[in-house]
């Protein structure tokens, strides 16, 4: 086992794709695939599921991402000890909720390798900050808005309820529907209006914040909830996923940032931050 085996393992963690960590650890994904076999020879476990789109950690997986990251983390802060201090480059970022912890760790990673010195500190949206990374609707006078990442919106359910069966979900399938709040969520200030204007009555069992503990209530059969259409949901194997008519639920983000604010790290930023294709 050694260095480059486990930042290739966390690399396919985090991207949940062996194509993508190919890609972000600039190697061919043949010799990634390798090590990564080696390195399971080694330990003499199955670190990864494979699926038809990507790959999921196994047990062993997860357990071995915590000790990985702790390693590399102490690693670089080994080589840091003896290398020249460099300036400190404060940036204070602002983030709304549920924007997705693959693709943040990301953009957040590849900010930090761009921007040598970058203490970055993330913070609310709505405190002072160099840049923040909201919807359009959350725009303040005076901001540019340069949209990057486009979301629709899935009602995810539990395995094996009636509505699964379905390939798509109508307006008229929420009457009586357990469902689960979180706020806030774009999609639900959408959807609910509508079932209300419907006279459809959805069965709320629970108001909460996060994407995580909607889906671990709908992993448990709580009910069903809103969720993005993150593409490592996509693998998960605790809940179904289906599509909603009749209605666009959807949300663009961006970064936005002072029209006459300049700096060497907001530009990196901005060119880490061009619309995805």
């Amino acid at each position: 086992m050694d260095i480059r085996q486990l930042s290739y393992f966390v690399a396919v963690y985090e991207q949940g794709s062996v194509s993508a960590a190919a890609r972000l650890c600039c190697v061919a994904q043949p010799s990634l695939s390798a090590a990564l076999r080696q390195l399971e020879q080694e330990l003499g476990v199955t670190l990864f599921a494979r699926l038809p789109k990507g790959v999921t950690p196994t047990e062993d997986g997860e357990k071995l991402y915590g000790h990985a990251g702790r390693l590399l983390s102490q690693l670089q802060s080994l080589k840091a000890s003896f290398s020249q201090p460099v300036a400190r480059v404060k940036f204070r970022l602002g983030l709304i909720r549920a924007l997705g912890v693959e693709r943040m760790s990301q953009l957040l990673r590849e900010f930090s390798n761009n921007v040598q010195g970058l203490e970055l500190h993330l913070v609310e949206p709505d405190e002072h900050c160099d840049a923040r990374i909201i919807t359009p609707q959350l725009l303040k006078a005076g901001e540019a808005f340069q949209p990057f990442w486009h979301d629709s919106y899935l009602l995810a359910m539990p395995p094996g309820t009636p509505l699964s069966l379905q390939a798509e979900v109508h307006l008229a399938d929420f009457e009586q529907l357990p469902l689960i709040k979180r706020t806030p969520c774009d999609a639900w200030n959408t959807l609910y209006p509508e079932l209300v204007r419907r006279g459809i009555k959805a069965d709320v069992r629970a108001d909460i914040q996060t994407i995580e503990y909607a889906l671990g209530l709908v992993s448990a059969g709580v009910g069903c909830a809103l969720v993005p259409n993150f593409d490592t949901l996509l693998q998960r194997q605790d809940i179904v996923l289906r599509p909603i008519v009749q209605l666009k639920l959807e949300r663009q983000l961006g970064l936005a940032y002072r029209k006459n604010q300049t700096s060497a790290s907001l530009t990196v930023l901005r060119q880490l931050c061009q619309p995805v294709p």
